[in-house]
């Protein structure tokens, strides 16, 4: 089990952080971790919506397709509010 952070699991962090304070400051967060599998750190907020980077990369906002099973991804913020309308 990973205990520690390298560099761009540290910036990835940073990243989630930055843009969960930007978009989100006063959703419920439902869970923040890290996943050792697929090197994404993410934010999983009560409203369905998660926040995740990983390898230092920009964030990607996730959220689960009920009609067909699987995670849509979005890369921006304007993105993501087309989606949800």
């Amino acid at each position: 089990m990973k205990t520690s952070f390298g560099y761009s699991d540290a910036m990835s962090k940073a990243k989630v952080w930055e843009a969960y304070a930007k978009h989100y400051g006063g959703e419920e967060i439902m869970e923040e971790g890290f996943n050792i599998n697929t090197g994404y750190v993410y934010i999983a907020l009560d409203n369905g919506i998660t926040i995740a980077s990983c390898f230092g990369q920009e964030v990607e906002f996730i959220v689960f397709n009920y009609e067909t099973g699987q995670e849509d991804f979005f890369y921006s913020v304007e993105e993501l509010n087309e989606y949800i309308k």
